[in-house]
Formats: C-alpha cells, sequence, structure tokens
C-alpha cells in the first residue's frame, strides 16, 4: 500500500475539498506553519468556482460575482488581488423583476420607490404599517411567514420571491427565516422593526471606524479570467506556504486510527492526520462517513438540493431589443413562467462576450420546480428562449449557448435547519479532530464560504 503522506509523515491537518471553504481552511493553516494536505477529487481546484473560454466567449459554471465585503477586501489585499479585481459596470447597479410580461426596475432611491409598481398601493399601505407590527414570539418561521407578516403579501410575492429564487433557487415557504436570513430576524428582534433597524444600522455604519476603503464597499467583482482566478490564487498560496494539493484524488475510505485520522484513496494511497475537515457537500460527506456514525449523517441527509441548469445564451446585439442596462432580471413565481431569472453577463463585466455580441445566463430548475431541469440540452435551450423571448424582446436566435447542468445545486436551508446543524455539532463531539464544513451550513455565498474556511483554519490552528 503506498503511502500518500508528504516523506512518509503525519500531516497536521487533511482537508478533504476543494471548494471555496476547504482552500480559505488549507490557506490559513499552511500560513500559520501546520502541514497541510488538500485533496480534490476533480483535476482542478475550485469547487462551483469555475470559469470557461470558448473563443471570445467566457463564462462562469457556478457563481457569477463577488460582493466586495471587509473579510474578502482583506482577503484579496493579503494575496495581492485587488490589482487584478474587475469591477462591475456601474449599469449593473440597476435590477429588473418581470411584472406582467416586463421587466421592471427594482427603485434604486427611497423617492423613486414611492411610484414604483412592484410595491404599488397594496404593498406601501403594509410598509408603512411595519413598524408597529408586533414580533413574533416563534422559535422559527418562514421566511415567506416572516416577510409576509412585516411588509406584505406583495412585497413578499413582487421582490423576496424572486429573490429567493435568484440566490437559493429555493421556495420562501419552505426556507427558514433564522437560518436562511439570520441578519434580517436579528433586526427584528433587536429594534422591533425592519425599518427602524435599517434606518440605525446605517447610522451606525457611516459614523463606525471603516474597515475598508469606501470606494470598495458593496462592490461586485470579478477577474479578467473568471472567478476561477480566486480559486487559482488560493491554490497557489498554500503551496507557496509549504501545504499540499493533491488533485485527482478520490476517498475511498476514512478510518479513525490511535494517532488521529486515516484515509485511503482511490488508488490506495494512505494519508494520515491529527485533524480531518470534511469541506465538501452534504452528500458527498454522506458518502464518506457511511458506517462511521449515523448521527453525522442523519441530519446531513435531511438537507435538500434541488437541480439547477445555467444556460448560457450569446446573441448578435440588435437581435435583442431591451438595453440590457442592469443586472438582470429575475422571474417571480407569480409569472408562471419556468426560468428563475437571467444575468446580463456581458453588461455586467466587460471581456465576456465577442464586439457586437451579448452574453445572457439563465437558470432553470430550482426547489419548486425541479422537472424543469429535466430535458436534453435542446430542451433547456428552447425553454429559456420561450420563458425570455418576451421580458427581453429576443428576436433572433443564440449564435452560441452552452448549458452546464448542477444535479445538486444549493443546499437549502428549510425550517428545522439550525435544529439539524445543532444536532450534527451535538454528534461531531464524540468524534475528536473530525470538522464538517461547506456551504450548507452558515452562508451559501463565496464570500462566506471564504470567511468560514479561514475561521476554521484558525481554530484548527490554534489547538494543534
Amino acid at each position: 500500500m503506498d503511502e500518500g503522506s508528504m516523506n512518509g509523515d503525519i500531516h497536521d491537518v487533511l482537508v478533504v475539498g476543494g471548494g471555496a471553504t476547504g482552500l480559505a481552511c488549507a490557506r490559513t493553516l499552511a500560513r500559520c506553519g501546520k502541514r497541510v494536505a488538500l485533496m480534490e477529487r476533480e483535476a482542478r481546484v475550485g469547487g462551483n468556482i469555475s470559469s470557461r473560454r470558448d473563443g471570445e466567449w467566457q463564462t462562469e459554471i457556478g457563481p457569477n460575482t463577488l460582493i466586495m465585503k471587509p473579510p474578502l477586501y482583506r482577503l484579496l489585499e493579503e494575496m495581492n488581488l485587488l490589482d487584478e479585481a474587475q469591477s462591475a459596470n456601474p449599469t449593473a447597479k440597476k435590477r429588473f423583476v418581470a411584472m406582467d410580461g416586463h421587466p421592471v426596475a427594482l427603485p434604486t432611491h427611497p423617492l423613486r420607490a414611492l411610484n414604483n409598481p412592484l410595491i404599488g398601493r397594496e404593498g406601501w399601505s403594509q410598509i408603512i404599517r411595519e413598524p408597529f407590527v408586533k414580533k413574533s414570539r416563534a422559535e422559527e418561521e418562514s421566511l415567506a411567514g416572516f416577510v409576509e407578516r412585516r411588509l406584505g403579501r406583495r412585497v413578499l410575492e413582487r421582490m423576496v420571491d424572486p429573490f429567493v429564487s435568484g440566490v437559493y433557487a429555493g421556495d420562501p415557504h419552505r426556507l427558514s427565516a433564522q437560518a436562511a436570513m439570520p441578519r434580517l430576524v436579528a433586526i427584528e428582534r433587536e429594534y422591533g422593526s425592519l425599518i427602524r433597524g435599517g434606518l440605525t444600522k446605517l447610522w451606525q455604519s457611516r459614523r463606525a471606524t471603516p474597515e475598508m476603503p469606501a470606494e470598495w464597499r458593496g462592490r461586485l467583482v470579478s477577474f479578467p479570467s473568471g472567478l476561477g482566478r480566486l480559486a487559482e490564487r488560493l491554490g497557489e498560496e498554500i503551496t507557496a506556504n509549504g501545504g499540499e494539493i493533491q488533485c485527482q484524488c478520490e476517498v475511498a475510505a476514512i478510518e479513525k486510527g490511535e494517532q488521529g485520522w486515516q484515509i485511503t484513496d482511490s488508488t490506495g494511497r494512505v494519508f494520515r492526520a491529527r485533524e480531518l475537515v470534511l469541506a465538501v457537500s452534504a452528500p458527498v460527506a454522506i458518502k464518506l462517513l457511511m458506517g462511521l456514525d449515523e448521527a453525522l449523517t442523519a441530519p446531513l441527509a435531511e438537507i435538500a438540493y434541488p437541480s439547477v441548469n445555467a444556460v448560457a445564451l450569446g446573441f448578435r446585439r440588435e437581435d435583442i431589443t431591451h438595453a440590457l442596462d442592469g443586472f438582470g432580471v429575475l422571474i417571480p413565481s407569480v409569472e408562471r413562467r419556468r426560468t428563475l431569472g437571467a444575468l446580463f453577463s456581458s453588461t455586467i463585466f466587460e471581456g465576456r462576450a465577442p464586439a457586437g455580441h451579448c452574453l445572457i445566463n439563465a437558470f432553470i430548475g430550482g426547489r419548486r420546480q425541479p422537472e424543469a431541469a429535466e430535458g436534453s440540452d435542446a430542451e433547456q435551450v428552447q425553454q429559456v428562449l420561450y420563458d425570455l423571448r418576451d421580458l427581453l424582446g429576443i428576436r433572433g436566435d443564440p449564435v452560441w449557448q452552452q448549458v452546464n447542468r448542477w444535479p445538486q445545486a444549493i443546499p437549502q436551508y428549510e425550517l428545522g435547519h439550525q435544529a439539524r446543524i445543532a444536532r450534527l455539532d451535538r454528534a461531531l463531539e464524540y468524534h475528536n479532530g473530525l470538522s464538517l464544513a461547506g456551504n450548507w451550513r452558515d452562508g451559501i455565498a463565496v464570500g462566506d464560504c471564504l470567511e468560514n474556511g479561514r475561521l476554521l483554519g484558525e481554530r484548527l490552528a490554534g489547538r494543534l
């Protein structure tokens, strides 16, 4: 049996999974001087973060943008990536939502919101009452229930519903407000009102010492070669600091030994370490932990992962009448279309389409309509075209297309999610040296995963 560990020694930490969480964790450990090896079953690191170039067309297979917050700013600064960061076109600040078959821009200023048809009289009649709505005493509430209780059905159907589709591909009636939108729940608990709390938070942020330059705050960024550059740079940092990366390394077995944890890969190589981190999706973690402890796998098995397909379509610019002057368009479920929404990728960032052309990335499937992700690539393209033609004024057929499928796309933080994670954490107390992490807990955004990976790496480094 071959020894996979460097020089046959035991590592401090083995990290399984080369997505954002695993990369950030391994990078932190390597920078702290720990002997760490990252194991990734694919030929490259990055997980869902993947950029693809086809001639002059450039697409993101997974996440499309990063939102600049202090932890991400510090990370990019440490890795000397700020100069490479590509800021989104200012036009991308505008967001559209489909309403009665037409794209309507979300208000970008409070005064413009007064006459916005997405809110309407029905919406405003509830919004002005929001400061007087009593706090809920329930331990948990669906996101739909929370929003409708505080802001009314109109805001739920026309604003929150499409947002949830765009971020989670989820169902607000199933998502847990406490798990999926904890900041909103915290504002209600502290201030008794989203409006009062939001205004207070805004005032406090303006008086607080800035954690990052103001011009970077909230900026949408990527890189000229796509978000794959971020994963690439994280991998470079790991190896530059003495860490080890094993790609095309599929874990076949996990065992707990006297000196820590042992992993055997599909080729028979053995890796040993004092600490083991599984930074993988819940379904993958279940397979790896099968037979070790049902108390670990049972909570993970309750996390839903709907199918979502990303359909990238390239058009001649003259074949679309809409100005595409925004980030994209989201489609509420009340519009009864199968496509969840579409990003105007070539508007958001330069270099995504040939001159005189435009690139649109649409998403189909999700928690409420998983069957929409079924069918051939050609059928997926035709469905998206059917849903978007009238919305965007598409007159011709695409000159370029690409369909990427995620059979298990985005973990759903549904009702009971916090209890599931609590059960999992209690079970982990009986398995010293084992950590489980990923976008199925503590936030699905890339920025959340990077920060959670960093914090996990610091905790492990502190006890080794």
